[in-house]
This record gives structure tokens, C-alpha cells and sequence, in this order.
């Protein structure tokens, strides 16, 4: 983690003319153009030009791309947050987990850029933080020691992202072409497993006919409930 940077309403103006567009303009748009091609599309030109304006008043507000971006992932998490926080604690707090998680999984899913970025600088993702504080404190309810605590968020963590980043990939070409659909596509590796050797190769011939066809986010929730199942035994014994 990066020592603190300058926040916008720190930044001298060094003489300069103050930007016309909020910071939420600014981060607005610096999010759809990530969404739109993601990544390699932010640049401060393509943002200035965005906006209408000019590459010097984008600098008002960031020192650069880096930063650029993690105010960016910042924005998306605080809007995550906010739902989260929206909703009161529940009497279970492992149900309240999987609350968290879903809605954290369902924010990366479909912007691979945010998974690849997550707190990696928390004093400028000051939202990533406060939403492991907030996974957190849903395990201080449970009687657990500081390092189950820890493996168990950690873990939590890793399901959501791990399974964000896997489904937010591209396509293979011949998909995205619509030369095949998704369940053709699948259907062709099913049919590879299912004439594999039964002595050498008996796991990948059983999933199979669950590979075909199978829905990306009940897979994700499945790994889900198998680790929190696992907390619960853990909690119980």
C-alpha cells in the first residue's frame, strides 16, 4: 500500500483556472469509459474529451492514470456500500456474509477491471476498506479466534473475486463472432470429457452433463455456500 496522496479539494491550483466538472462528473465518466473497453480506454485524454474539456482540468482532481483509476474502482465500491449498508444487520451473521458477498460478486462481475484493482491501495480505496471492515465485523458476531476471522474473510474474499474475474474474461472469438453460442461452445468440451477414458479420467466424465450448460452465478453461489457451510461447522465445533 502507497503513503497518503492529495486529496482534490487539497490540490493547489498552482495558478490554474479551478475545473468546472465535479468530482462525480469526473468519476462518472472515467467509469463508462472503463465499462465501455475497459482499462487501456482510460487515458486523461479520452476523459477530457468525455467531458468536454481539457486534459488540465482533469489534473485538478488526479495526479494521473493510477490515480484516476482507483478513485474510479472507489466510486463503483461506494455505490456497493451504500446498498450494504442500506440493509440492517440479520440475525444470522453468516447469512449476512453471503448478503455482502453477493452484492460485492454482482459489482465485479461485469467490470473486470474493478477485480484485477481491488484494494490495492486502500487509502485512496477507502470504500474497498470499509467493505472488508464490514465482512468483518459480521464474524466478530461468531465465536471465532482473530485468525479464523482473518482466513474466514479472507477466503470470502478470494470466492467472490476469483469467480468475478473468471466470468468477467472475454469470450472465446468464435462467441463473440456468434459463430457459436455459449451452450454449443460448452457442449463441445462436454462431449471431449465424456469420451475420455473411464479408468484414467472418471471425475471429468461424471461433470460433464453438469458443465453443459451450467450457469455461471449458480456455480459462484454453490462455491459460496460450501465455504460459509464450512464456517458454520467451524462456529459449531
Amino acid at each position: 500500500m502507497t503513503g497518503p496522496r492529495t486529496r482534490p479539494a487539497d490540490r493547489p491550483s498552482g495558478g490554474r483556472r479551478r475545473a468546472s466538472h465535479s468530482i462525480e462528473a469526473v468519476l462518472s465518466a472515467a467509469v463508462a469509459l472503463l465499462d465501455e473497453a475497459g482499462e487501456p480506454a482510460l487515458t486523461l485524454r479520452a476523459l477530457a474529451a468525455r467531458l468536454g474539456t481539457g486534459v488540465g482540468s482533469v489534473y485538478w482532481y488526479v495526479s494521473g492514470k493510477d490515480e484516476l483509476l482507483e478513485r474510479a474502482i472507489d466510486h463503483v465500491l461506494g455505490g456497493v456500500l451504500a446498498d450494504v449498508e442500506r440493509q440492517a444487520d440479520g440475525e444470522d451473521p453468516i447469512d449476512d456474509l453471503r448478503m455482502i458477498a453477493v452484492k460485492l460478486f454482482d459489482a465485479i462481475v461485469d467490470r473486470p477491471w474493478l477485480g484485477g484493482h481491488f484494494m490495492q491501495n486502500s487509502d485512496i480505496q477507502g470504500n474497498s476498506l470499509r467493505l472488508y471492515e464490514k465482512l468483518g465485523r459480521q464474524t466478530l458476531r461468531l465465536d471465532l479466534t482473530p485468525r479464523q476471522r482473518f482466513h474466514a474473510v479472507t477466503a470470502i474474499f478470494s470466492v467472490v473475486i476469483g469467480n468475478a474475474a473468471d466470468m468477467g474474461q472475454e469470450p472465446p472469438q468464435e462467441v463473440l463472432d456468434g459463430l457459436v453460442g455459449r451452450d454449443e461452445f460448452l457442449g463441445r468440451y462436454a462431449e471431449r470429457w465424456r469420451a475420455l477414458d473411464a479408468e484414467e479420467y472418471p471425475f471429468m466424465r461424471s461433470i460433464a452433463d453438469e458443465f453443459e450448460g451450467h450457469d455461471d452465478k449458480e456455480q459462484f453461489l454453490a462455491a459460496l455456500d460450501l465455504m460459509l457451510a464450512g464456517l458454520r461447522l467451524r462456529v459449531r465445533g
